[in-house]
């Protein structure tokens, strides 16, 4: 005798995908706009503008008491500070989640500050946690990329797999011609379909069905990963998409030789015929070497007319990881101190010994004061320290600084 239980329609694997920042809240509403279903977005930022065009479900403005909803001003602890003074509220959104995808921009303030606690938190609840971040353009400057290393390094101790994907590589795949919307969005697209690559095998019906289980198995505890998505028609097009995937000129590694976990997505209209699925799948396979375990579906799309989308995602990759950074300690809102940084994720920008003394991120409390006399600021109003030292003449214009700081400066 067949039961029905209602409850099993309430048993799907919950999805969230969280955009941190500036950076993640954009990608965020790029993937509501293309109407991404079966997650639920959350926002989280220390801008309360920001937040306010934002159309995800969830918003989070964190740390207003110590930004006011004027942002972290590219400071990282100031993103840190601000997570955690709104710690209780992230572990209110992130309990009885299966999957959180964190998504954010690396070298700024909130999204590299931030995004560490909230993954930390996110995996201490229990759920499979994927880093998903950019690196900036190197036209941004020395210690905006050297804020992205450091947070990227930091983020990796609090996700099962990490996901990397640089700006400075879209000038691979774009033209002269190409206008700044179209450029920026390349990175949210690679997102996008990952994100819907991994939702859709565990949320749809398909030809292969895969669940939740059989995804954790190849992301969890699997450190540094690459994604590939390719959609491509006419002869040959599975082969073709997987050539295009696998070889993506956008990630931090080109390449999955070595992958111990694969997670393949094949999706076509009724025409995708499974001899071509199967040359193709065969072909990652051979790619990534015989020592990986491979997760499979395939689904049918019936909009998908002489179209064949792939998407593949290998975790476990040796990417000559590093030691781990010592955990965070509270530190002062205003400390800029410096540090040296290590990454297996690229080690460019290389620096001069003058430009790694100009690089300052985070300062140990107690830091030896400067000879500089100190101008008395609306500190305890703004939740910050009561002083400010003031910037050399050649600083006064830094963009680097917060903007309500350079007002001041402008105003003298």
């Amino acid at each position: 005798m067949l039961i029905e239980y209602d409850g099993l329609k309430d048993q799907r694997a919950q999805i969230k995908v969280i955009g941190v920042g500036g950076a993640g809240g954009n990608a965020i509403q790029r993937m509501i706009k293309e109407k991404l279903t079966d997650v639920e977005f959350i926002a989280i930022n220390t801008d309360a503008q920001a937040l306010s065009v934002n159309e995800a479900e969830i918003k989070i403005q964190i740390g207003a008491n110590k930004t006011r909803g004027l942002g972290a001003g590219t400071d990282p602890s100031i993103g840190y500070h601000a997570a955690l003074e709104s710690k209780d509220r992230i572990e209110d959104i992130v309990r009885d989640t299966d999957m959180i995808i964190i998504t954010a921009g690396m070298g700024g303030g909130t999204g590299t500050g931030a995004a560490p606690v909230i993954a930390e938190i996110a995996k201490n609840s229990g759920a499979l946690t994927i880093g998903f971040v950019t690196k900036p353009f190197l036209f941004e400057g020395t210690l905006r990329n050297k804020q992205a290393l450091e947070g990227i390094k930091r983020l990796r101790e609090h996700v099962d797999t990490l996901i990397v994907v640089p700006n400075e590589k879209i000038f691979d795949i774009i033209d002269d011609e190409t206008n700044c919307l179209d450029g920026f969005s390349i990175a949210d697209s690679i997102l996008n379909q990952g994100t819907t690559g991994i939702s859709d095998l565990i949320t749809k019906n398909g030809l292969i069905n895969l669940d939740f289980a059989d995804v954790r198995t190849i992301i969890k505890r699997k450190g540094p990963a690459v994604i590939g998505v390719s959609r491509t028609s006419g002869p040959d097009r599975a082969i073709k998409a997987v050539e295009n995937a696998i070889h993506c000129p956008l990630l931090e590694s080109n390449s999955i030789k070595g992958a111990r976990g694969l997670l393949i997505n094949f999706t076509g209209g009724s025409d995708m015929k499974l001899n071509e699925v199967r040359k193709a799948a065969s072909m990652i396979y051979e790619e990534a070497g015989e020592n990986a375990n491979v997760v499979f579906g395939a689904l049918i799309d019936e909009d998908m007319k002489d179209e064949i989308s792939v998407t593949v995602i290998a975790t476990g990759l040796d990417m000559n990881e590093v030691d781990t950074p010592q955990e965070l300690e509270p530190l002062p809102l205003n400390a800029i101190p410096e540090i040296e940084i290590v990454s297996n994720i690229d080690p460019e920008p290389m620096l001069s010994a003058p430009e790694k003394e100009q690089i300052k991120i985070f300062e140990e409390p107690n830091a030896p004061s400067t000879e500089k006399e100190a101008i008395p600021i609306f500190g305890e109003s703004m939740h910050l320290d009561t002083t400010i030292y003031p910037l050399d003449e050649t600083q006064k214009d830094n963009m680097n600084v917060p903007a309500y700081i350079r007002k001041i400066f402008k105003h003298r």
